[in-house]
């Protein structure tokens, strides 16, 4: 028979206030974004009708994060990382203004649409990081990996919500994009409330900014070569296996849908990564963690093609759904490492370092389909994004035996030399 204690195991990181009121904040501010998401691609689509402008979407969100990345990681480490994330989200919710504003005005030109994601990628460069750095302070280590579980979980569950509502709200019936962004705004507005709530665990003392310090965290992660191995391969896979960027073209295109078909394209896959969550949280990765994430992406690669030459919306939505739940193990095994294994003083300059990669795979890897898409089509596009997928977890596997070897994972010091890593 369990104990009392044993039955809360799997929501032990809830029983800390500041992480559920973080939890309730990024629900919000997830949802937020997704909706606009849906509202942005569609509108665009639907002006231009070329992959390319979709790509662009990606594009234009992910300079400011290359641009800035040395800085925004420096700002989580330095300042109070609450403090980072209440701005944060009042950027957002006064770019999603800023959307319907467009959008009230009836434009057709899309440049004013791109200007303003670019402030939205200027918010998520520094979002990006005091969410992430911002987590070990608010439950104890011990607690962390069911933690990290959960914040996945919170995320998906927000990108099943916020794409569905925003196809919904899409629709002609309640307003078209222009409801989308009222509702983005008003979302955006909750989490920002939301976060002024947070207490975080004292942090040490803090370094002062200097050429030195801003770029230690590519330092750190150059000679932690398991970590360097493991945020690689996600940003490689991810960047060849995208799809996202495309699924407005294959909804109204290839599988003959509309908004609302969209939003459940764009929401399958955080339905699978969700279910995949809740089951790793009550029973976190244990061994054998490098050849799981092997595996785990693999599995993203195998089911990008599966929905790349798929012509049922049944048959999509499935591809999608197992794709998400791929993708969920590859993300807490990444997130549990690289914090795990980082000094809190330096966690928002390695985050930085990490978004950078994660941007890359995403909003570049927006762009690299959009592109593709434009020169071959969209359906072979995302097919050899999905062989390409493959084809870089063998190369990775052979460059990092380390991946292959890593065990469980638990906290241990970081490497000081450059010596290979066998076990996290």
């Amino acid at each position: 028979m369990s104990s009392p204690t044993d039955s809360k195991a799997g929501t032990v990181a809830f029983t800390h206030p500041d992480f559920t009121l973080f939890q309730i904040a990024r629900f919000l501010i997830v949802a937020a974004v997704e909706m606009q998401a849906i509202a942005v691609g569609w509108q665009v689509y639907e002006i231009t009708r070329r992959p390319l402008d979709l790509g662009l979407v990606g594009l234009a969100q992910f300079l400011p994060g290359i641009l800035l990345f040395p800085i925004s990681g420096h700002v989580s480490d330095r300042f109070e990382r609450r403090n980072v994330l209440t701005a944060c989200y009042a950027g957002y919710a006064f770019c999603s203004a800023l959307l319907l504003g467009i959008a009230r005005s009836r434009a057709h030109s899309i440049v004013s649409i791109y200007v303003v994601l670019l402030l939205v990628g200027i918010v998520r460069s520094f979002n990006g990081t005091a969410s992430r750095a911002i987590l070990p302070q608010l439950v104890p280590e011990e607690h962390f990996p069911n933690a990290v579980a959960w914040n996945a979980t919170t995320f998906q569950a927000a990108t099943i919500l916020g794409p569905s509502m925003g196809g919904i709200l899409y629709a002609p019936l309640f307003g078209g994009p222009s409801a989308v962004y009222v509702a983005a705004t008003l979302t955006a507005i909750g989490a920002f409330f939301s976060t002024l709530r947070i207490k975080t665990r004292p942090r040490p003392q803090r370094e002062p900014m200097t050429f030195k310090t801003v770029f230690a965290g590519l330092r750190f992660i150059w000679r932690e070569r398991l970590i360097l191995g493991a945020i690689s391969l996600d940003l490689f896979a991810v960047l060849l296996g995208g799809a996202v960027a495309l699924l407005p073209v294959y909804a109204r295109a290839i599988l003959h849908t509309g908004p609302w078909g969209l939003g459940l394209l764009r929401t399958a896959p955080g339905v699978g990564a969700s279910i995949m969550a809740v089951l790793l949280a009550p029973r976190p990765l244990r061994g054998r963690a490098g050849v799981t994430l092997l595996w785990s992406v693999a599995g993203f690669g195998i089911f990008t093609i599966l929905f790349g030459v798929s012509r049922s919306l049944v048959l999509s939505l499935a591809a999608l759904l197992l794709l998400g739940s791929c993708d969920m193990i590859s993300v807490i095994i990444r997130a549990t490492l690289v914090q795990l294994r980082t000094p809190d003083e330096m966690r928002g300059r390695v985050t930085a370092v990490d978004m950078i990669f994660i941007g890359t795979s995403n909003e570049f890897g927006q762009f690299e389909s959009g592109l593709t898409a434009q020169w071959f089509g969209t359906v072979p596009a995302v097919v050899l994004g999905g062989v390409g997928t493959l084809a870089v977890i063998g190369l990775w596997a052979w460059l990092f035996p380390e991946l292959r070897k890593a065990g469980a994972l638990t906290a241990t010091s970081p490497a000081t030399d450059n010596r290979d890593l066998e076990s996290v």
